[in-house]
C-alpha cells in the first residue's frame, strides 16, 4: 500500500486542523520509503516501542506522542538520537496523531464513551479549527450521562476491565449517586472546570496536579496519563486493520513508566529503601 494512502486514512480518523496549536502532530521523521505491508501502532515513540516495531517488520510507525514538541538537534546521545538512529538505518517513517486524534469523539478517543454507554454526550474544549464537511462537535474531553446513576467503586470496578488501576488515586467528594461523569485522556486536568460546567460530577483523567486536587469541587479520579492512551492507541490499531484492507497492523503494547511501590516491611531500614 501506497504510504500516502495510509496518511489519508490516518487523518480521517485524526484531522490535522483540530490539532491544538502548541502540538506537533503529524510526520515526525521522513522516509524514502513510498509502500508499506506492515504498520505499527505505539503510544510513545521510545527507543523500546520503536525496537519492537521495527522486530516486527513494521515499514512505517504511527505514535501517539511526538518525537519532540519542537524541532530539536541531535545533540546528545539520549533515547531522542537513539529513535532517530533506528528510524534512519530501517528507512522507516514515523506519524504521529496526538491532539488531532484526542479531538475526534467519533474515534478511538470516544472508547470510554461507548464502554460506559454514555448519552448526552458534550465535549469539553472544543476545538478552534474543524476540518471541511465535519457536522459533528469536536475537541478534547468529552461528558455524558450513564444509563443509570452509580457510585465510583461501581464505575472504577467497571474501568478495571479495560485499564490498569494500580496507580490511580481519588480526590474531592465522591457521591453515593452519579449520573453524568466527564474524562479526558492523557493529562487533562486542565479541563476540571470545563467538566464541572458541564454538569458532571466525576472527572476521570490523568496528571492531576496537588492544588487542583486541594480545590476541586466535585471527585476527581487520576488513572494516570498512559492508561486511558494506551487503550484508545490500541483501539486506533484495531479501526486501522478495519479500513487498510491488505495492510497488516500491528499494536506494541507498553507499561506506564511509572509504578506502585511496593510494601516496604518494618525490618527494612532506610538506607536499604534506595534498593527497590
Amino acid at each position: 500500500m501506497q504510504l500516502d494512502e495510509v496518511i489519508i486514512e490516518i487523518e480521517k480518523i485524526a484531522p490535522p486542523a483540530t490539532a491544538s496549536s502548541w502540538d506537533n502532530s503529524g510526520m515526525q521523521v521522513a522516509a524514502n520509503r513510498k509502500t508499506i505491508d506492515v504498520l505499527a501502532v505505539c503510544l510513545d515513540p521510545t527507543p523500546a516501542s520503536i525496537l519492537e516495531a521495527l522486530n516486527l517488520n513494521a515499514q512505517c510507525i504511527l505514535c501517539h506522542h511526538p518525537l519532540a514538541l519542537k524541532p530539536a538537534l541531535p545533540c546528545r546521545l539520549d533515547a531522542y538520537h537513539e529513535v532517530l538512529r533506528l528510524l534512519f538505518a530501517a528507512d522507516v517513517p514515523l506519524y504521529a496523531a496526538h491532539t488531532s486524534l484526542d479531538a475526534n469523539p467519533a474515534g478511538p478517543a470516544g472508547w470510554l464513551a461507548k464502554e460506559l454507554k454514555l448519552a448526552n454526550l458534550a465535549v469539553l474544549a472544543p476545538a478552534p479549527c474543524l476540518p471541511e464537511n465535519s457536522n459533528q462537535p469536536m475537541g478534547a474531553g468529552l461528558a455524558g450521562d450513564l444509563p443509570a446513576p452509580m457510585n465510583v467503586r461501581d464505575i472504577t470496578r467497571l474501568l478495571s476491565r479495560h485499564i490498569d488501576l494500580s496507580t490511580a488515586t481519588i480526590c474531592g467528594y465522591a457521591p453515593d449517586s452519579i449520573r453524568r461523569i466527564a474524562y479526558c485522556t492523557g493529562s487533562g486536568s486542565s479541563l476540571l472546570a470545563e467538566a464541572m460546567a458541564t454538569g458532571a460530577k466525576l472527572f476521570i483523567t490523568g496528571d492531576v496536579k496537588y492544588h487542583t486536587a486541594l480545590s476541586t469541587e466535585i471527585c476527581l479520579l487520576d488513572v494516570g496519563h498512559h492508561s486511558l492512551e494506551e487503550e484508545m492507541m490500541r483501539r486506533m490499531s484495531r479501526m486501522l486493520s478495519e479500513c487498510l484492507e491488505g495492510l497488516t497492523v500491528c499494536f506494541v503494547p507498553s507499561e506506564s513508566p511509572l509504578r506502585p511501590l511496593p510494601l516496604i516491611s518494618k525490618e527494612v531500614s532506610n538506607d536499604q529503601c534506595h534498593l527497590l
